[in-house]
């Protein structure tokens, strides 16, 4: 059984407004912009990078904003709801200041007897809170929310499914274990690793499979701490019948991908070198920074992408 993946990395997901986005993650939400930089495959394309005050594996939402993209329809085979951990007693603050800044779908909830908030992003992004002791996790408190409210760091992924069993026992393989069950939806959990450790998989036999656009999660990124370890579980994955690409160098951390039976898009990803690999810890996000091979484009990109505030 893979033991090396400690929970989750990363979420990248799409949004058709580059400065929105940014204002929605870093005013709204309280994040920090950890790295400014540009898709590898669309250089034309930011790719934003939304985290705690260091970028920590775990913590960090991006997003590809392709201008003018068309809205995603949700269905199966995605993310459905990326889960935030916010402290204990917490969700009366949040329902009130995303009320007040005119977000939509606000809902109160509650899944396996933890107060959940359920909002959605400038997409229809999926989006919750959910409150949690014992997150010793340092929040990033530079934009204006305190640290008795701040957000900690991803929480978990919920996954709509025509199916769960698949997902269930590629999750199992990933060193996941089952440990509750709630009408459709069944809790998987890897223990030892970062609070980011859960994955909920919800089981929609009559849904249409999702078309994906703005607003719709692109993929998840699970985290490993080396090159070494990232090795080991793509060995053990590809010995399942996985298909699974080579090691690629995304310039903050070294990546594998591979499209998983339920349909969603999974990355492994290390948690070397980091966001500080290019930039000062003081100054993350501020400056455009752009992988070796786009490099000779930064006058046509300065010029042409949409400019971004703070």
């Amino acid at each position: 059984m893979i033991d090396q993946i400690k929970g989750l990395h990363h979420v990248t997901a799409m949004a058709r407004d580059a400065r929105e986005n940014n204002r929605f993650y870093t005013d709204t939400l309280g994040l920090r912009r950890v790295k400014k930089t540009v898709n590898f495959d669309a250089p034309d394309v930011y790719h934003l990078y939304y985290a705690d005050g260091a970028g920590t594996p775990g913590t960090v939402m991006t997003y590809f904003p392709f201008p003018n993209a068309a809205r995603g329809r949700p269905g199966t085979g995605e993310v459905g709801t990326t889960v935030f951990a916010v402290p204990e007693g917490s969700l009366p603050f949040w329902e009130k200041r995303l009320a007040e800044k005119g977000v939509a779908g606000i809902e109160p909830s509650n899944r396996f007897g933890e107060n959940v908030l359920r909002f959605e992003g400038p997409d229809g992004d999926g989006l919750a809170l959910v409150e949690t002791s014992g997150d010793g996790r340092a929040p990033w408190t530079g934009n204006g929310v305190s640290a008795d409210h701040a957000i900690r760091g991803f929480r978990s992924v919920s996954m709509r499914l025509r199916d769960t069993e698949r997902q269930a026992e590629l999750l199992t393989a990933m060193g996941y274990k089952e440990t509750a069950k709630e009408g459709a939806v069944r809790r998987f959990v890897v223990e030892g690793g970062n609070e980011a450790n859960i994955v909920d998989l919800e089981a929609h036999p009559m849904l249409n499979p999702g078309q994906q656009g703005a607003g719709s999660v692109h993929h998840v990124a699970f985290a490993v701490d080396n090159r070494d370890a990232q090795l080991a579980v793509r060995k053990a994955l590809m010995e399942t019948g996985q298909q699974i690409t080579p090691v690629i160098d995304r310039d903050y951390f070294y990546a594998i991908y591979f499209r998983t039976p339920g349909g969603v898009l999974f990355e492994v990803a290390t948690n070397e070198p980091g966001f500080d690999r290019d930039e000062d810890a003081a100054h993350l996000g501020e400056a455009l920074k752009l992988p070796k091979q786009h490099e000779h484009l930064r006058p046509y990109l300065e010029q042409n992408l949409q400019p971004i505030d703070r």
